[in-house]
This record gives C-alpha cells, structure tokens and sequence, in this order.
C-alpha cells in the first residue's frame, strides 16, 4: 500500500472507531452492568497479542465473558512442540458455550461478537486498525514459519478477509490463504466491502470474529 492509502486507512480508522465509540457508549455501559451484576468481576478482559510491522505485542481488550473464579486448566505453551510451522489444519479452539466457565451474559455477548467492541479503542490508539489480520496470540505466532509470518506485516485488525470468509471455523492453513491475499490487495473499497460483510455476519449472529 503507498503512502496515500495508508493515511487514506489511518483516517478511516480514527474517523470509524471514534464515531463507534460514540455510538456503543451505551451498549458497552449496559454491559459492564450486566458484568457486574452477574459475579461483581472486573469488566474487562485485557490479553497480550502479537502487533502488526515488526511484531511488537499489545494489550487487546475485550468484555469479560468468562468467570472471574474459573477452572480453567494452564498448562505451559502447547505449540512449542511444532518446532517453527503451524500445521495448516489447525483450528484454534475457542472455549465452547457450553462450558461451565462462561457467564450467561458472556453467552450472549460471544454469539454476537459484542465481547470485541472495546477493541474500537485499540484502534483509536494505533495498536489495531478497522481491517486487517486478526491479532493472534503470541505463542503461536512465536511458531511461525517465514511465508506465516508475512500475515504480520501489516496491522492486525478488528476484522478481515478470513473473518468475512469462514471465521471461527476456519483451519490455520485457509486463514493464512485469506490474510495474505488481503494483505497483497489491500485498498480502501476491499476494507468498505470486509466492513459490509462482518456487519451483516454479526447481525444474523454467525459465530465469533
């Protein structure tokens, strides 16, 4: 992307996450009630992922959905034994619904993605942008190999091409098919039109970003 495009972007992202912001203030106050009142926990969720150009980590931040006193089992990181590739079929594993570790309100807010909005502030700070990979956690992209790590080169972002065409049920391999594809046609009407369809998807409620 030259430089026009990409000051073409930054200003799409300041302008579309303060107006968002604006726009969500009461559904994110609604929550944080709901939040508090179901187990008095902290409101947030706050999680180190891997950035965009040169791989710098960042807190994202997310609404709670989990219990504040889970069972949640941790081990040491379980992708070392890849040894530098990701395998393509991998699926990461988000917690199912239907564990015992999810609040009711976090059922809810999951299934239409609303646990993401606090990320318009990520984006507001530079950490993200509106479109662009989804930021992943950083003991897998530790496993990067060299054609993986390419999905880093840009931004990560609150949604993207992979999202639009699969989301949580895509394998590892398609996702990377996805994010590079974006990444080597990125443009503005390509962002507008990934803005569309993430908008439609969490609408009929497909699963999560």
């Amino acid at each position: 992307m030259n430089i026009l495009g990409k000051i073409s972007k930054r200003a799409l992202d300041v302008t579309a996450s303060a107006a968002a912001l604006v726009v969500i203030a009461p559904v994110i106050a609604y929550a944080a009630y709901k939040i508090k009142k179901e187990d008095n926990g902290p409101v947030f969720f706050k999680q180190k992922r891997s950035g965009g150009i040169n791989d710098e980590p960042f807190e994202i931040y997310k609404l709670r959905s989990m219990k504040v006193n889970n069972n949640s089992v941790k081990r040491e990181n379980p992708y070392k034994e890849w040894n530098g590739h990701v395998p393509d079929d991998f699926v990461f594993k988000t917690t199912s619904d239907s564990n015992p570790n999810i609040t009711n309100f976090g059922k809810i807010i999951r299934k239409y993605s609303l646990d993401e909005l606090p990320q318009f502030y990520n984006v507001l700070k530079g950490d993200m942008s509106i479109v662009g990979p989804r930021p992943e956690i950083i003991e897998i992209t530790e496993q990067y190999d060299h054609h993986q790590r390419q999905r880093l080169n840009v931004k990560p972002g609150i949604t993207g091409w992979a999202q639009v065409n699969g989301r949580s049920d895509m394998n590892h391999g398609d996702k990377i098919k996805y994010d590079l594809y974006y990444i080597e046609n990125q443009s503005f009407l390509l962002d507008i039109k990934i803005i569309w369809l993430t908008f439609w998807q969490v609408l009929v409620g497909k699963g999560s970003v």
